[in-house]
């Protein structure tokens, strides 16, 4: 299992735009992939899923990755956080 932990640095937090390209990039992957914040965990290839996290500004998110190509998951994961840091 591989972790992501990303704070939230988009003043409007996680809104429908940034939640539809990180779930769009998440379908690509067999593996499971979550989106944790605080107690909740949903799954991180559902829109829905992530906007009924909240997700605002500075909040704490853990991306969890579980499968046979979590590696490459996360990498990509990481470097669509990294590179669109602002959006996120």
């Amino acid at each position: 299992m591989s972790k992501i932990e990303h704070v939230i640095t988009n003043p409007d937090g996680m809104h429908a735009r940034p939640a539809g390209i990180l779930a769009g990039l998440c379908v690509k992957y067999k593996s499971d992939i979550k989106i944790i914040k605080g107690e909740k965990s949903v799954n991180a290839k559902s829109l829905l899923d992530i906007m009924g996290l909240c997700i605002k500004n500075e909040d704490k998110i853990i991306i969890e990755i579980s499968g046979d190509d979590e590696l490459k998951a996360k990498i990509e994961i990481q470097k669509l956080l990294n590179e669109n840091g602002d959006k996120f």
